[in-house]
């Protein structure tokens, strides 16, 4: 073989090294949960745009860690994209506009919040402060309660309820505030501290409780909506070293699966609801005003605390109703 054609075939060989690059997203949603059929959806989308650019490989389940530890991978570069939730409260104080309870009244009003100047200019500096970086706002959506003690109907019967929380000091001083007992655990120990006992109950979507067969371990589900958390289509030290057709590839789909993600959700809410029901959950509504009466402390600690946040609030209240 020539020099000429040995130098083609290592460039070949180059390149297709370059082309079976592969992009890690990791998630902790089990499999069937919106997590997961947003991820999953988006990985298909991107990588028939990409060709033989790179690869999206998507690893739910905590497959590269709980979203603590995959936040520090994507500092590292060791990974290159996540979709943390309500742990991002505690990577910039703008993030726990999201643990306002009672905040987002529903889809509609959280699109119009996404797309607010105010509030996405302040949580892209935010992560950007952080060396992150935000190329989309998805869904991990609205938050309800279980528990094996009783319905939950005001804050008082929470009083004494060892309740699994996610990382967020937000979440940990709204339940204490009514009264209960809250408990910082990875998504992925939860049902195994629901099955021994060392948590009475734990506060999820349905798209996170179904997938993770909660039902077998819970008795109550309370239909809260307590909280909507986002989840943030995040990126870290790689991003930069990607090519810049195959960022704007990405942050494109990403944009492009914003109002997807609300569909499926909306759509597995009332899918998950029935197969709850028949799993043998005790479904039962709120006393919502009980619980917006006694959320005002949380407000006001986040207007006197975070830069901004009575700003943020006004912001999002002004969205509700347009």
């Amino acid at each position: 073989m020539g020099v000429v054609a040995a130098l083609g075939v290592a460039t070949a060989s180059i390149g297709n090294a370059r082309a079976a690059e592969t992009i890690k997203f990791g998630h902790v949603g089990q499999p069937g949960s919106l997590m997961d059929k947003v991820a999953t959806e988006f990985a298909k989308r991107a990588n028939e745009k990409l060709g033989d650019k790179a690869e999206v490989r998507v690893y739910g389940s905590s497959q590269l860690g709980s979203d603590t530890q995959m936040l520090r991978k994507l500092k590292l570069g060791t990974i290159d994209m996540s979709l943390p939730s309500t742990v991002m409260s505690s990577v910039a104080p703008s993030f726990a506009l999201f643990e306002m309870p009672f905040m987002v009244a529903d889809r509609e009003h959280m699109s119009r919040i996404r797309e607010s100047e105010l509030i996405r200019g302040k949580l892209d500096e935010a992560a950007e402060s952080q060396n992150y970086k935000i190329i989309g706002i998805w869904e991990n959506g609205f938050r309800n309660i279980t528990n094996n003690e009783r319905a939950i109907n005001t804050p008082q019967d929470l009083r004494g309820i060892k309740l699994r929380t996610p990382n967020g000091q937000w979440r940990v001083r709204m339940f204490k505030s009514y009264g209960a007992n809250p408990t910082p655990m990875p998504y992925s120990e939860t049902f195994v501290g629901l099955q021994t006992g060392a948590v009475d109950g734990q506060e999820n979507p349905l798209a996170q409780i179904y997938p993770a067969r909660f039902y077998e371990v819970q008795d109550y589900l309370s239909l809260s909506r307590h909280v909507y958390t986002p989840a943030y289509v995040l990126t870290g030290a790689s991003w930069q070293r990607l090519p810049d057709d195959v960022r704007q590839i990405l942050a494109q789909t990403a944009e492009d699966m914003q109002p997807v993600a609300l569909e499926m959700g909306a759509q597995l809410d009332d899918e998950l609801l029935t197969k709850l029901k028949d799993e043998g959950m005790k479904v039962n509504d709120i006393d919502r005003q009980a619980f917006v009466d006694a959320s005002k402390p949380i407000y006001q600690a986040f207007e006197e605390e975070v830069e901004d946040g009575a700003a943020m609030i006004e912001e999002v209240r002004s969205l509700k109703d347009e």
